[in-house]
């Protein structure tokens, strides 16, 4: 093994390890992590929230153990393939080493450790956007048509992972337009390799079409709760943040395209990038949406600066193109990382209260940030969830209802109790919800906010309050634990009405 590949899998093994490193033992998975996690278990074409490409690893994950270790292990795999395809395209740029290790660095301690922490979309989504900017280069280099067939492998399994890539086409699309490139048009090729991904993608939106397309309920729904607080100019300042300690390596990239002749051809990433930045603005777009164009733009940046340092004085600024990165991301470390217990963590926030990163999705200011809040309090409720199932008379009459999918999710994964299934009529698990079984007994999981009503303890013979979740630093904090035994009432006739309400609400009634 050459000096160069041996470098190479030094960076993807650190990768690997540093993404352990970077969560405290104290946090449990996130809410999110759960739903996709049971995914695995209702395996389909789409879903109410995401295709379905995360399901697959989903799926995987379960084969292997469903423990944590795997969990994170898929997330870090894709941020290390990612570098890996960067320091191909700097291979193939005729970069040097010296670019290879910048870029790889750069990328190593950046933002996407914080996406790359978490089992979600993201995550593949970054790593298939480099992936379609390394077949476009590699189209261009070589002429090879080939590429443009990858190309369409890269949308296809892009799209079924997640539907953002449709930006990136639309970026693309105007990006070879504004430059000569824009011959690869006349190329039948490209239509052809368009036409592969759209056969790759096509099970999802047969999906979508039969079931009424969840995703414009999908997409209302974020639009309305989530994205209405965000702001247009936020978005785009927050881009400077993602790539801090190696803006500079952006910047040569940026100016490579117009100031350094082998680059000139590749102008065109530099107008998708704009392109693609101005429409994801437009749908005010939450920031890190938009991190999966960036990685890329380190192999440019990086040859150019390899470049521009190679002679005379100016050589001896290459370490400090390595320092800086890497001092940037440990000074915010703990300012983005959950590296620290909770009560450690509100100690800094509180002294960085001008920062404003403890700002959540509902527009107000807490604590800690919400991602982390997202990270505790599962283990508890599982283990009283555990209890009161245990407490049910007849476990194989008894449902568990809860008021959200990271409430469900988190249940079954933290559960000890073979053939504990918890459903919500919240997200994907509305579809998953059996009646076969006569239910005459249920624990309710209820939101601090959502209190058991009079009507439901009514419906039975008992009712006893179980617990609730003690953690004050959990997003969930307060969230009970309601044992109701002994139904009065066809308690199946209810939920299947509720079911329907609920799917004609989701528009998923076919």
């Amino acid at each position: 093994m050459n000096q160069r590949n041996l470098l190479l899998c030094g960076f993807i093994l650190l990768k690997l390890v540093l993404q352990y490193l970077l969560i405290d033992s104290g946090y449990d998975l996130h809410r999110d992590e759960y739903l996709h996690l049971d995914q695995a278990h209702h395996l389909a074409w789409g879903y109410i929230s995401v295709p379905p490409v995360t399901s697959w690893f989903s799926y995987l994950i379960y084969l292997l153990g469903n423990t944590g270790f795997w969990v994170k292990f898929f997330p870090a795999l894709f941020g290390a393939l990612t570098i890996l395809l960067v320091w191909k395209s700097i291979e193939k740029l005729g970069g040097n080493l010296y670019a290879c290790s910048l870029a790889a660095t750069a990328l190593t301690f950046s933002a996407l450790a914080r996406l790359n922490l978490l089992f979600q979309p993201n995550s593949f989504d970054i790593l298939a956007w480099t992936f379609i900017f390394y077949t476009l280069l590699r189209h261009i280099q070589t002429g090879k048509v080939s590429w443009l067939y990858w190309m369409g492998v890269g949308f296809g399994f892009g799209f079924l992972n997640k539907y953002t890539v449709l930006f990136l086409a639309f970026g693309v699309l105007l990006g070879l337009m504004l430059t000569p490139e824009r011959k690869i048009f006349k190329n039948p090729h490209l239509y052809a390799g368009l036409g592969l991904g759209f056969l790759i993608a096509l099970p999802n939106i047969i999906w979508q079409v039969v079931n009424d397309y969840p995703v414009i309920w999908h997409m209302k729904m974020l639009s309305k709760y989530q994205l209405v607080n965000v702001s247009r100019v936020d978005f785009l300042a927050e881009q400077v943040l993602f790539f801090l300690g190696s803006i500079f390596i952006l910047i040569a990239a940026f100016l490579s395209f117009f100031s350094y002749s082998p680059f000139k051809k590749y102008r065109f990433l530099f107008f998708t990038l704009i392109s693609t930045l101005v429409t994801f603005a437009i749908f005010r777009a939450k920031a890190y949406y938009a991190i999966s164009l960036y990685p890329i733009f380190f192999a440019f940046g990086s040859i150019y600066l390899a470049h521009l340092l190679e002679l005379g004085w100016k050589r001896y600024l290459k370490p400090f193109t390595y320092l800086t990165p890497i001092v940037f991301f440990l000074l915010i470390l703990p300012l983005v990382f959950p590296i620290k217990p909770p009560k450690k963590l509100k100690e800094i926030y509180a002294s960085n209260a001008d920062l404003d990163l403890t700002r959540w999705e509902d527009g107000e200011v807490h604590d800690i940030p919400q991602d982390f809040a997202d990270m505790l309090g599962w283990k508890e409720l599982a283990e009283k969830v555990d209890l009161a199932y245990s407490k049910s008379p007849e476990t194989d009459h008894t449902l568990i209802i809860c008021d959200n999918y990271g409430q469900a999710g988190a249940i079954n994964f933290y559960t000890k109790i073979k053939g504990l299934r918890a459903v919500t009529m919240n997200a994907d698990y509305v579809n998953w919800i059996s009646l076969d079984q006569p239910i005459k007994h249920v624990i309710l999981v209820r939101e601090a906010s959502d209190q058991v009503s009079e009507r439901e303890i009514s419906l039975f013979e008992k009712s006893a309050h179980i617990g609730s979740i003690s953690d004050s630093n959990a997003r969930e904090f307060g969230t009970n634990i309601h044992l109701l035994v002994g139904a009065k009432s066809d308690i199946n006739s209810i939920l299947a009405s509720e079911i329907e309400e609920k799917k004609a609400e989701l528009k998923m009634v076919k």
